[in-house]
């Protein structure tokens, strides 16, 4: 016989519609011809086991078992045919979506079981929803992740109705707990304007407010005296907070003949046979079960993989939003692109050309011309932006499922997005595909960015100003090329004097990605140019202010980003507060130390292959002692303790000349060792690339290279 498996972490003896489902599964006459298995996932070895013994699994609820994610990735990583049956929304952490019905809710999925969801969908040979509405709300997050699906009426017991002549106007019955998602405020608050009726509930009372006294308590009653009890009254209340995916209850008090008092939020109701089709919805609940093994035997008889279909010729503006953020973008551009015949990315005719050298695969087009050829395309997609400021007014605008429920990068919003456009789209992201780096001839350089298109979200230029002459002095074998928009400040006036190491990139893209694309490092703001540096993946230094970093930060494989908002400013931003802030205190707190030490951090990561030079971070507040050396870096406090005194000398001369007197010291190798994980002490590189090396440095990079070995 055929072993079928099915997971559920609850127990069925539970008096629920998901047990009560399951169990109607399990006991129908059709499922006599299988073998089958109950695992209420306890223990991840005997479930893994079950799986492997399986010929197909019924992947039920799965939110309550402890090792759910490990779960899901198992099954996705064997090749054991699954079905998966959605009784609520198990790839919800709170399995309620909430956030779709009150705005008060935001950012609370679980970014890895929300993407781990979609995989499980795409790759279930058949996904089973409660109703119409239930399934159009997996579609809005997951789209065509779900194509293969199917939807299934409430297995009510409808030889088990009693529906009566006599009804009983008094008695308003509640079965199940007594709770605030299933409606028992609103099922209160009716109990309360109407004091001459009386109100038994069959469960707990699970409501923190006070009761009227003709609400009482009873135990749960079995599913057939819910029946008649349901068959004898006259009004049922349904006020689900949630979006109910079913409603059992709502379909039994439908075909007992009950007046429901219900809302738009119960699933049951979605159906085309309700309110006025009671005939059709027997008919389509009792033929639910024996159409699922139906479904079931299906699966099992069909080897032949189902045909990836295309998306044709396809045509994807991105209308709204800065340059930065079409980078973001492209990671979900080139999976659009990997599931259509040929893909085009309409932009702006200044980037066509620059887009054009590094998006390989893509035709570039100019939006104007793009715009007069749109009949010449399968589908049309328009990205707008993330967050859409606008809307979704624009034509073919994408929707952003994820958007204030996922806390994630743009990018991964972008991905989450595009990828409910095909079932074959790999909704993940591992890293950026980054544009080709150009070899530097002659001298080495970095570059700053000091402006942005919007201008309220720059550092203060004077601080670039002294920034640039601190690096002068720090790096004097490199170049600094200066990115200067047509709109951005004029950084020369501050330079305190004539810098003679610096010059302007002042054309158009084309000349700033060449400048970009050879730098050895990059300092700018929340703005389109620090993007296309992190594009080309240069280690690159984000200064941010009334924008947070965590959706729109730079995505460099080595950076470091700068918060100046966080512990200074506690006003939620939006666009008319940064206009109207006088004191961008976000920005202007930021010192140009601070900048110093993100950029250590970034360089000593980056180029941990360089010959090396010592540097003391420059927020490190030391204060000397004669018997120790007490260092503060912002809320830590480190205490060294000289042993003697040339223990001391060594510690200061570290820490104030930075550079060690003597390299094979074995406490000293310790207590650098240890100042470097507590990044009071960084190895940087000094980028001079020739041989005649100062013995300092080369102590120092041997040194560097004994630590790694003993850590090692």
């Amino acid at each position: 016989m055929t072993n079928i498996l099915f997971l559920h972490d609850t127990s069925l003896s539970t008096p629920r519609g998901a047990e009560l489902t399951i169990n109607q599964l399990i006991s129908h006459p059709s499922s006599n011809k299988f073998q089958l298995t109950l695992d209420n996932l306890k223990n991840i070895s005997v479930t893994k086991k079950s799986i492997h013994w399986a010929q197909l699994v019924v992947v039920c609820s799965t939110s309550r078992c402890r090792y759910e994610i490990e779960l899901i990735e198992f099954l996705l990583s064997i090749k054991q045919p699954y079905v998966k049956i959605e009784f609520d929304y198990n790839f919800c952490l709170r399995r309620n979506i909430l956030c779709t019905v009150d705005r008060k809710i935001s950012s609370c999925c679980d970014t890895k079981k929300f993407h781990l969801y979609r995989k499980l969908f795409a790759k279930a040979k058949l996904n089973i929803f409660q109703s119409p509405k239930h399934y159009q709300s997996h579609y809005e997050f997951y789209g065509e992740a779900i194509s293969n699906y199917s939807i299934k009426p409430p297995t009510v017991s409808v030889e088990d109705l009693q529906p009566s002549k006599f009804k009983d106007e008094d008695n308003i019955p509640f079965f199940g707990d007594l709770n605030f998602l299933k409606g028992g405020k609103a099922y209160v608050a009716y109990a309360k304007a109407h004091p001459d009726k009386t109100f038994p509930v069959y469960g707990k009372n699970q409501l923190r407010e006070p009761l009227p006294e003709n609400i009482s308590f009873h135990e749960p009653v079995s599913n057939k005296e819910v029946l008649r009890i349901l068959g004898q009254t006259k009004t049922f209340i349904c006020q689900p907070v949630w979006p109910e995916p079913s409603g059992r209850l709502a379909a039994e008090a439908f075909l007992s003949g009950c007046n429901i008092l219900g809302n738009d939020r119960i699933g049951t109701f979605s159906f085309d046979f309700y309110p006025d089709n009671k005939p059709k919805a027997i008919e389509e609940m009792k033929a639910a079960l024996h159409d699922f093994w139906l479904e079931v035997e299906a699966i099992l008889n069909t080897n032949k993989q189902p045909q990836e279909i295309s998306l044709g010729q396809v045509l994807v503006y991105k209308s709204y939003g800065g340059l930065g953020d079409i980078f973001f973008a492209i990671p979900a551009i080139n999976k659009l692109a990997s599931v259509s015949s040929s893909l085009s990315f309409a932009v702006a005719p200044r980037l066509v050309s620059f887009f054009s050298k590094h998006l390989k695969n893509i035709n570039i087009m100019n939006e104007e011309v793009a715009r007069l050829k749109e009949d010449n395309f399968d589908h049309i997609f328009e990205l707008g932006n993330y967050p859409a400021f606008r809307g979704y007014d624009l034509p073919h605008a994408l929707k952003y499922p994820t958007h204030k429920k996922v806390k994630q990068h743009a990018i991964q919003h972008y991905i989450d997005t595009v990828s409910k456009l095909h079932i074959s789209i790999d909704n993940s992201y591992k890293e950026y595909p980054f544009f080709k780096q150009q070899k530097t001839k002659g001298r080495k350089y970095f570059t700053v960015h000091h402006g942005a298109g919007f201008l309220l979200k720059i550092w203060p230029t004077k601080k670039y100003a002294q920034l640039i002459e601190t690096l002068a002095k720090l790096f004097p074998y490199l170049d600094c090329k200066i990115i200067m928009g047509p709109n951005d400040p004029a950084i020369e006036p501050y330079f305190s004097k004539p810098m003679s190491h610096i010059s302007y990139i002042t054309g158009d893209m084309n000349e700033v990605g060449e400048a970009l694309s050879g730098a050895l490092f990059h300092i700018g703001n929340d703005a389109g140019i620090t993007h296309v540096a992190g594009a080309y993946n240069i280690p690159t230094v984000g200064i941010y202010g009334p924008t947070g970093p965590g959706s729109w930060g730079n995505f460099a494989q080595y950076n470091e980003l700068i918060w100046g908002k966080k512990g200074v400013c506690n006003v939620r931003c939006n666009y008319d507060v940064i206009l109207n802030c006088e004191h961008k205190i976000c920005l202007n707190s930021v010192t140009v130390n601070r900048v110093l030490e993100a950029l250590y951090k970034v360089l000593q990561k980056a180029y941990s292959n360089e010959k090396s030079i010592l540097k003391t971070n420059p927020q490190a507040i030391l204060d000397f002692g004669k018997n120790d050396c007490l260092i503060k870096l912002y809320d830590n406090e480190f205490l060294l303790e000289y042993h003697n005194k040339n223990m001391k000398l060594q510690v200061e001369t570290l820490l104030k000349k930075e550079c060690l007197m003597d390299s094979k010291d074995d406490n000293m190798k310790l207590v650098l060792d240890v100042l470097i994980q507590q990044q009071v002490v960084f190895y940087i590189p000094n980028f001079q690339k020739h041989n005649n090396a100062t013995c300092q440095e080369i102590e120092t990079k041997t040194l560097k290279n004994s630590i790694n070995t003993q850590r090692n």
